[in-house]
């Protein structure tokens, strides 16, 4: 089980975009997920029309380390560590370890 997913709020704690908040739109296999409107790049594009590409300057979301972000909790209005702990019916949770709340419900 990650202890990020798709969809969760998440604060970035180091580099150039530190304190910022956003969704995580996709998460990588190499522990580096992309959070929406962070690490944004200028990315120079050449034109090809075999493709139906326009050449330019585009702005690109580029991925940042899994180590560089924390799970933002509501309740605290801070960043918080995330442990997983296993519910008396089986399931397994992500729960915040500084409120022992649960992240899924």
């Amino acid at each position: 089980m990650r202890k990020v997913r798709k969809g969760d709020d998440v604060i970035v704690l180091t580099g150039k975009d530190k304190g910022r908040r956003g969704p995580v739109v996709q998460v990588l296999p190499n522990e580096k997920v992309v959070v929406e409107n962070i690490n944004v790049v200028k990315r120079h594009t050449k034109p090809n029309p075999n493709k139906g590409v326009e050449g330019g300057i585009v702005k690109k979301e580029m991925p940042i380390h899994i180590s560089n972000i924390a799970l933002y909790n509501p309740v605290t209005k801070k960043a918080d560590r995330v442990g997983i702990k296993e519910l008396e019916d089986g399931r397994r949770v992500r729960f915040f370890k500084s409120t022992n709340e649960v992240v899924d419900v």
